[in-house]
């Protein structure tokens, strides 16, 4: 998509009402699942979202999707999400929808720490607190008159979660790795009765965070909000928790964000500091976290059977058989000992 000739640069050009060649495209590195350009048109810059190549996956990669969840969200006044542009749903153009919206500038937090700034375990225990607020502050999010009621069916999410990354693994599954299938035997047995309802982001960890440079406690935008819905909150938290690697954890399993260094909640923490603040019970915690972990090996498997078959050739796809395998066993672990 760099190419001045390529259908894309002409149909962004005739968008913005400026000649081919004042538009110019460069590939964001460092994600593993949906495709990120930033787009230079003129003197502005946007960024523009695509599907992985390859295979469709779920809704994951519905861009029109993602579009509407960031137009409703910002109807709602939820002002924390680039603003949208512009969908374009004619897939004559590049093969599938995709999407424009505001660059929100500032610093992400990948897999390592950024050069010549320092963050000491004073600043990411704040960080950690920033985080499960954000996440607080979405789950709390007014539904009916904000009209978020309408993104989602809350009605038996659970179980069509289960069902669903259940049978996506099986969909994806290259190798034979027993705890994953021991622990969606387990999540279709022992699902909880009771649940809540808010609009969730679904993939809601550090590296899908914009912080100002200025004043990098400041959460200035979430990203990718290809998952979000209206469902279970506690789906949410045991995602992210699911992300939220410790010290001690499987080093494949800390390349999603920096929430192995000093100062960062523990896993227990980031529970109990969203316990503090939300009337939902608890109780059932060793569920969620293993279904996020779960859940994070499906979607690893995924990216590595696309990368098998020749429609992924980044490098570090290669590598995450080994994050799928660490997520089966961490989260048998979790459900055979009860802790998380």
């Amino acid at each position: 998509m760099n190419s001045e000739n390529d259908p894309v640069i002409a149909y962004l050009a005739d968008f913005f009402g400026i000649e081919n060649e004042l538009i110019r495209m460069t590939q964001f590195k460092g994600g593993y699942s949906n495709l990120t350009y930033l787009v230079q048109a003129g003197d502005k810059e946007f960024v523009l979202r695509r599907p992985p190549f390859g295979m469709k996956i779920s809704k994951a990669h519905d861009m029109g999707r993602e579009f509407r969840i960031l137009t409703a969200l910002e109807k709602a006044g939820y002002h924390k999400i680039p603003n949208p542009v512009h969908c374009c749903t004619d897939e004559s153009i590049i093969g599938t929808a995709f999407f424009l919206m505001e660059k929100v500038d500032g610093l992400i937090l990948r897999d390592k720490l950024p050069i010549d700034w320092a963050f000491d375990a004073t600043y990411f225990r704040e960080l950690s607190r920033q985080a499960v607020d954000h996440m607080l502050e979405l789950h709390q999010l007014e539904l009916e008159e904000s009209g978020l009621v309408e993104l989602g069916k809350p009605e038996g999410y659970v179980r069509r979660q289960v069902t669903g990354w259940a049978n996506r693994y099986l969909n994806a599954k290259t190798d034979d790795l027993p705890e994953m299938e021991s622990v969606a035997k387990w999540l279709f047995e022992n699902q909880p009765h009771h649940h809540n309802t808010a609009f969730i982001h679904n993939d809601f960890k550090y590296d899908n965070m914009v912080l100002s440079e200025s004043s990098p406690l400041e959460i200035r935008a979430i990203l990718d909000w290809e998952m979000a819905t209206l469902g279970d909150p506690l789906m949410d938290l045991g995602t992210s928790l699911a992300y939220w690697a410790e010290e001690d954890d499987p080093d494949i399993l800390k390349m999603f964000g920096l929430t192995y260094l000093p100062g960062n909640f523990t896993r227990q923490e980031v529970i109990s500091h969203y316990a503090s603040k939300s009337p939902i019970a608890m109780d059932h915690m060793v569920f969620y976290y293993a279904f996020g972990l779960f859940k994070v090996g499906v979607i690893a498997q995924q990216i590595y059977q696309r990368h098998r078959q020749g429609f992924a050739d980044d490098l570090r796809f290669g590598r995450l058989i080994h994050a799928v395998k660490a997520c089966g066993e961490m989260a048998w672990k979790s459900i055979q000992t009860q802790q998380i």
